[in-house]
């Protein structure tokens, strides 16, 4: 198994020596006795923490410190400044800088242990984070590989969808789970054959029949993990196309029935569809698009929703700018935006 790198600076042998002793039975340990020594040894070892002193001679650690969070490679290196001032404020300094902790000397070695341990565990949790959140984006472009749906309508879909559940009085962790469950609501199309998903006229009575199974396909691939977001999107996935009114599909859901993510993906899906350009329509006025979206209340849309959904419309018209900016620059990429 890899042992964690770990990269101690200081300008005294024998903190040096007295750190190796403590780290060296569970982490690899690298060593560099000043500040341009040490930036040196993090190009070279990229370590994976960082024990910096503060009192050096020809730099100081809050100083190498910050030209470290300022380099985009090594800014995410958690740095624990060790250090024998306990002054208030050099501990503010150190924060300031981008140091994560402070140890004090003379060091306890179980102190030093336990601070390593959970800094690099709270790494290794946001590398787990990074790839989850990696994994769900790829499924949800996945879902719409075959479609004539660009991956810049599922995003900015979503960013919409997250607005409006805000404004509904959604917590801030919940809207951030139906952003990254909304772009898999159409996950079922991945089992709907392209003559049918690419079909460029109308499509006939039991090319309908097939179309309409993708809710269920994907209630059925997402369903598999407990984990809340796929709850959430297997939820969305099967009931997106129900409305209030009772005439959708697959289950004809009528009212509150209907869980609420699937009704505010249904009106953010409709919204995103009519004013943004396709491969087949180009992008309706803002004032049809609006008139439309009233027309569908009560039978198409939940009638608050679609009430909220209007007061926020500023805020929404910006994250479109947003999105629309971003598309026209070519710097599209998976994820949503702010």
């Amino acid at each position: 198994m890899n042992r964690p790198r770990i990269l101690i600076i200081d300008d005294e042998p024998s903190n040096l020596g007295l750190l190796r002793q403590i780290l060296k039975e569970e982490f690899n340990l690298f060593f560099a006795r000043g500040g341009a020594e040490g930036l040196a040894a993090v190009e070279r070892h990229e370590p994976a923490l960082i024990l910096l002193d503060v009192c050096m001679p020809d730099m100081d650690g809050y100083e190498l410190c910050r030209r470290l969070k300022a380099e985009p490679r090594h800014g995410g290196i958690p740095v624990i400044f060790i250090t024998a001032n306990d002054n208030p404020d050099s501990e503010s300094q150190g924060f300031e800088a981008g140091g994560v902790d402070y140890i004090y000397k003379p060091v306890c070695p179980s102190t030093v242990r336990a601070r390593v341990r959970t800094h690099l565990s709270l790494v290794r949790l946001d590398q787990l984070e990074h790839s989850y959140r990696n994994a769900i984006m790829m499924l949800s472009e996945a879902g719409h590989y075959n479609d004539t749906d660009t991956g810049v309508h599922i995003w900015r879909m979503a960013s919409y969808c997250r607005a409006l559940a805000m404004a509904v009085g959604w917590s801030p962790e919940q809207a951030e789970l139906l952003e990254l469950a909304a772009p898999m609501h159409d996950m079922g199309k991945i089992g709907v054959p392209d003559r049918i998903l690419k079909k460029p006229g109308p499509l006939d009575e039991e090319e309908w029949s097939v179309m309409r199974t993708h809710p269920r396909i994907g209630y059925e691939i997402l369903s598999r993990s407990g984990a809340p977001i796929f709850r959430m999107a297997a939820e969305i996935a099967l009931h997106h196309h129900e409305r209030w009114d009772g005439s959708g599909y697959p289950e004809g859901l009528a009212g509150e029935s209907i869980p609420q993510a699937s009704r505010i993906v249904a009106i953010a899906d409709v919204f995103d569809a009519l004013s943004v350009r396709r491969p087949y329509k180009a992008p309706w006025p803002m004032e049809a698009v609006m008139a439309a979206l009233r027309d569908g209340e009560g039978r198409h849309f939940d009638p608050e929703l679609l009430a909220r959904f209007f007061e926020i419309m500023p805020e929404i018209m910006r994250i479109k700018a947003l999105w629309d900016e971003r598309e026209s620059s070519g710097h599209y990429q998976m994820g949503c935006v702010r």
